[in-house]
């Protein structure tokens, strides 16, 4: 018996890689079946993928490197219509049946190409302790849906590239709502569910985002800096008295424990990787607007933004004996114990994300390809998702084929990169979506010994456009 349902549940995983294998060909609206092929190319490679043309050494691509770099620069994908795909996919969730998604940035570094438009200076922590460093690249903003438990697999959801004009809250903020309104057309959430809950570092503004993202089924947890100040709530009114209600009550310093109040919630959990985490949270916590910086165009009076404050102190992190706490601020007020540890452990998962930005970057290739144009690095920032995706999918499909001086994994818990040394097989089974190459020839190129007359133009990398912080700046500029 056994044996017919682990059957029945391989034939319904192949056929979901399948109809999604489709999906992703409909998607491709020029070029289709070179980029197809690229996509499996890069999912059958023997190793790492370490430069763009070797990719069409692989068997599974059919036809020259020409053609590759033609369906990179000049293809077409419909990314609506493949996030819509990516949404719809079976996704992973938390214990309690909730969604969780987490949200981070990724640089694709481009620190010697000139002629590529549109590139900001990129923050790169270096190995040593205040040894980052700015460098010119393409910024990412991802998006992806965690599991409960320590993996390297996440799922994938979006990405955008920021650029220039872009205001970093703003820009994330309809990114996440966009992707929380797909999910919710797919059938992820209904009525009854709990909130989506979405996790931020410490480099997003999370309170502003709580703000931005009104009215969406959300529970918004975020890393705070370790010098912030928030706020209290009011005391009571005393009776009888004048003048307008107070709005904020005593500063709560993060790096003064002497402004710490008697937190209403504490709690402590032994784990096997951090020693004892201890839990301390206050209720109704909020920051002190003022009409600066991006709260200088709000009309009105400005909110008082509530949520809980969580400081997590934990007995030692892998390779350092000594670690400071953390600060974590949700939107979510009146939590219990229990619901406390669940938003710490759920923000520990959001780590799971780095593995999956070393392993397109490293294994997959995501950031290899020397790509001039933005918008070819974005169609193949496309085609490495959906190859993540295909992996994810396959992964009960997969064999253990393991070198012998790897451990045996257990079932179920293949890495992303063993999924990948295995789907060379899997892909044999299904049918192949490409056609045929047609017979050609490369073109004469430039004739040997003239000048280049159209050499590509040069730009300077960009910056974050300057907006005014403060309404005296903004007087003083427009007179």
């Amino acid at each position: 018996m056994d044996s017919l349902q682990d059957g029945s549940a391989d034939v319904e995983s192949l056929a979901g890689l399948s109809r999604f294998r489709r999906e992703f060909h409909a998607c491709l609206t020029a070029r289709a079946d070179e980029l197809c092929e690229l996509a499996d190319a890069a999912l059958c490679a023997g190793g790492p993928v370490r430069n763009l043309a070797g990719l069409s050494l692989a068997p599974e691509h059919r036809r020259g490197h020409g053609a590759l770099y033609d369906a990179v620069n000049h293809g077409r994908v419909d990314i609506a219509r493949l996030r819509r795909s990516l949404a719809g996919l079976p996704l992973p969730r938390a214990a309690d049946g909730r969604l969780m998604l987490a949200v981070d940035v990724s640089n694709w570094l481009r620190p010697g190409a000139a002629t590529s438009p549109d590139r900001l200076f990129c923050h790169v922590y270096g190995r040593g302790k205040g040894q980052a460093q700015m460098i010119p690249g393409w910024p990412y903003s991802v998006i992806a849906a965690l599991e409960p438990g320590r993996t390297s697999w996440t799922a994938v959801l979006d990405a955008i590239r920021l650029g220039p004009d872009d205001d970093a809250a703003e820009a994330t903020a309809a990114q996440v709502r966009e992707v929380v309104i797909r999910l919710i057309d797919a059938g992820h959430w209904q009525q009854w569910d709990l909130p989506i809950l979405v996790i931020f570092d410490a480099g997003y503004d999370v309170t502003r985002l709580s703000f931005l993202l009104g009215g969406l089924p959300v529970q918004l947890l975020g890393r705070l800096r370790s010098d912030r100040v928030m706020q209290l709530p009011a005391p009571p009114r005393p009776p009888h008295t004048r003048g307008r209600p107070r709005k904020h009550g005593s500063g709560l310093t993060l790096a003064d424990p002497a402004t710490w109040p008697v937190p209403q919630v504490t709690t402590s959990t032994m784990t096997s990787r951090y020693g004892r985490a201890q839990a301390a949270a206050w209720d109704r916590v909020h920051p002190r607007l003022t009409h600066r910086s991006a709260w200088l165009d709000h009309d009105g009076p400005l909110p008082v933004i509530e949520g809980t404050l969580i400081r997590l102190q934990v007995d030692h992190l892998p390779g350092d004996r000594d670690p400071k706490p953390v600060w974590l601020w949700s939107s979510a007020t009146g939590l219990s114990g229990d619901q406390v540890d669940r938003l710490w452990q759920a923000f520990l998962r959001r780590f799971d994300l780095e593995h999956t930005f070393r392993f397109l970057k490293q294994v997959l290739g995501w950031t290899r390809p020397k790509l001039r144009a933005p918008a070819a690095a974005d169609r193949w920032t496309w085609i490495i998702i959906t190859a993540h995706a295909q992996l994810r999918l396959a992964r009960p499909l997969a064999d253990d084929l393991r070198l012998p001086w790897e451990r045996p994994a257990p079932p179920g818990r293949l890495t992303p990169a063993r999924v990948r040394r295995g789907f060379r097989n899997i892909r044999a089974t299904m049918p192949c979506l490409a056609g045929a190459p047609k017979p050609g020839k490369p073109g004469p190129g430039r004739p040997p010994g003239t000048a280049n007359r159209r050499p590509a133009p040069r730009h300077d990398v960009g910056k974050t456009t300057r907006r005014q912080r403060t309404l005296k700046a903004r007087r003083e500029r427009t007179g």
